[in-house]
């Protein structure tokens, strides 16, 4: 090696030891430095550490200084200056509002014995710890808050009082009208208690030692709509009542005056900031006008005559369209020239048209039949109100046609009478009397047309002005009259009420049925009662009949019914029943039987006389 690279070696070795050097002698320093921190950290520790059995310095409790104190002092402390503020009350304020309140009238008290012991743990600890903490007090002393308790029922009454005399709901512009003049009523703000956070501050405020005054939190409320929004409407109100309007439907006008206009209009309420048409005065404007311009649609119908059947076409009818008007009529009353508004009237279309009425195949008649009836008015009244709710009754393919169903209950409240009726086996009077006319009459069309007769029940009295084992009584809702068409068209039941008689036809697509009927003759199977009653208006000894009776009889009728092809379509058997009437004899009283002619008195000789004899006086 040469004499040069020897020098940069022995230079390098020189440069390395030093580094050791000095890192050892930091090392050492460091070391020093920790171990008199350490020291000096102890010797603090030892010399603030104070009792464990007392409060470090600069404790508070609820804003009370308690250091030095024990627990035990503290908590007594703080329960005597409790105990003296108990009755002594906290002003609350809200606005230009004041209250007072005690924390004795709610129920307020503080958790002092874990208040206490809270603080405690702040400066407690370990010796050394326990100096440190308390050290740090000293530089920044805590203040511990109580926890609390208070009478929860007490609390939400107050807070309910409170909030009567605070709450207040924000009041939202609004368009007024008075006469045809509109302004514009400004808003006003609301406030509201915030009941939640309210509870917690007047709670603690009671709970605490300081008597200052103490603000209530409430909430500020802001109208939704702006004074602003509602200019635009304002105009739109004052140019609708500054003209009158005029309506047109064809060749018809009708003029709305200024009056009108503004009673019509719906100033905006409730959020809305446009002006509407309604309220009770459009609304009956509306009624008003729609009986002028509407008219109800005619479905089609069938006009029956001798001559046949013919489809009366339907007509569609027309009805006002109320939403598209007044949307029409709003327009035109912001405009201020042109003020000319058309009706808009809608078509209502027919249920029933020309051509399913035509597709229905009612072309001529299925069956009919006549009856006679008479008796006195109520009975005549109910005849023809029944035969008027059965009258252009629809009978669909396959369907069974009720009675009681397409009639209804028969009661007062629709117009029938009382009139003579068959109640159990009995002639009485009641509601209804002349019902069964019609269903007799109905079950006889149906009888001739060879319709399918499903449900029928004979009176319990016979009745000689029905054709024999043909008659059909009905009593809503039980006892009913009904008959299927199974024509396999539809059926159109018509009924004809003259004076004193009635006619009801089914028509449909003829089938040309024939019906054969064979009527067994009546027959007597109980004689009838015997009943007498006396009677004293009659002369004595005499007999009158007051009612021949009727004894109990029966009969059937047996129809078969024949295609027009000469099938035989059905064969059905009606058994009628009727039950006995009594015979009534009215007896007059008996004859007086003659009186006896008194015996004469015989002459007898007189007794001799004595002193108690009776003698004239002289």
């Amino acid at each position: 090696m040469s004499a040069q690279g020897s020098t940069t070696a022995a230079r390098v070795r020189r440069r390395a030891a030093a580094r050791v050097r000095r890192r050892q002698r930091s090392v050492r320093v460091v070391v020093a430095g920790i171990g008199v921190a350490t020291l000096a950290a102890v010797v603090l520790g030892l010399v603030f550490a104070g009792s464990p059995d007392t409060l470090a310095a600069g404790t508070r409790v609820a804003g009370i200084d308690v250091g030095g104190m024990s627990q035990a002092q503290a908590r007594a402390m703080l329960a005597r200056r409790a105990a003296a503020l108990a009755k002594t009350p906290v002003t609350f304020v809200a606005g230009d509002r004041r209250w007072q309140i005690t924390p004795y009238a709610l129920g307020v008290g503080a958790n002092w014995t874990a208040a206490v012991r809270s603080a405690a743990a702040d400066g407690g600890g370990s010796t050394i710890a326990r100096g440190w903490r308390r050290l740090a007090l000293r530089v920044s002393s805590s203040d511990t808050v109580p926890g609390t308790h208070a009478y929860a029922a007490a609390v939400s009454y107050e807070l309910d009082r409170l909030a009567s005399a605070i709450d207040r709901p924000d009041q939202e512009p609004r368009l007024v009208r008075h006469g045809l003049r509109v302004t514009l009523v400004p808003g006003t703000p609301g406030r509201q208690l915030v009941r939640a956070q309210a509870a917690g501050v007047i709670v603690q405020a009671l709970a605490g030692f300081d008597r200052h005054v103490v603000r209530l939190p409430v909430r500020v409320t802001s109208p939704a709509v702006t004074e602003r929004q509602l200019v635009p409407a304002m105009h739109a109100a004052r140019r609708a009542v500054a003209r009158p309007l005029t309506l047109a439907f064809k060749e018809r006008r009708w003029h709305l005056s200024r009056w009108q206009v503004a009673a019509m209009l719906r100033l905006p309420t409730g959020g809305a900031t446009t002006l509407a048409i309604g309220g009770p005065a459009a609304d009956a404007y509306f009624r008003r006008l729609d009986r002028k311009v509407s008219r109800p649609p005619r479905d089609a119908d069938w006009d029956v005559s001798s001559s046949g059947v013919r489809v009366v076409p339907a007509e569609p009818g027309f009805g006002l369209d109320v939403p598209r008007t007044a949307a029409a009529l709003l327009t035109a009353a912001r405009r201020p020239k042109d003020r000319v508004v058309n009706a808009v009237v809608g078509v209502t279309p027919p249920k029933r048209t020309t051509a399913s009425a035509l597709a229905m195949g009612i072309t001529g008649v299925v069956g009919s039949y006549e009856t006679i009836y008479g008796g006195i008015a109520n009975r005549i009244h109910n005849v023809q109100l029944v035969a008027h709710l059965v009258d252009h009754k629809l009978i669909a393919p396959g369907t069974t046609f009720s009675f009681n169903r397409a009639t209804g209950a028969r009661t007062a409240a629709r117009g029938f009478l009382d009139a003579p009726v068959i109640i159990n086996g009995e002639l009485q009077t009641g509601l209804g009397g002349g019902v069964c006319q019609v269903s007799t009459t109905v079950f006889n069309a149906a009888y001739e047309a060879g319709l399918p007769i499903t449900a029928r029940t004979n009176h319990a009295l016979y009745i000689s002005h029905y054709p024999l084992g043909r008659d059909a009584t009905v009593d809503y809702p039980d006892v009913d009259l009904k008959f299927v068409n199974d024509t396999g068209h539809w059926l159109l039941l018509r009924t004809f009420v003259g004076s004193s008689s009635l006619v009801v036809a089914l028509y449909g697509t003829p089938q040309h049925r024939r019906v054969v009927t064979d009527t067994a003759p009546l027959r007597v199977i109980a004689p009838q009662a015997l009943v007498r009653q006396p009677d004293p208006q009659l002369e004595p000894g005499t007999t009158a009949i007051a009612d021949p009776g009727m004894p109990a009889q029966s009969t059937s009728v047996r129809r078969r019914v024949y295609s027009a092809h000469g099938k035989l379509l059905s064969d059905q058997t009606w058994y009628s029943s009727y039950v006995s009437q009594p015979k009534i004899v009215l007896v007059g009283p008996k004859k007086p039987k003659p009186k006896r002619k008194p015996k004469p008195t015989p002459n007898l000789p007189q007794p001799a006389s004595s002193p108690f004899m009776l003698r004239p006086l002289p």
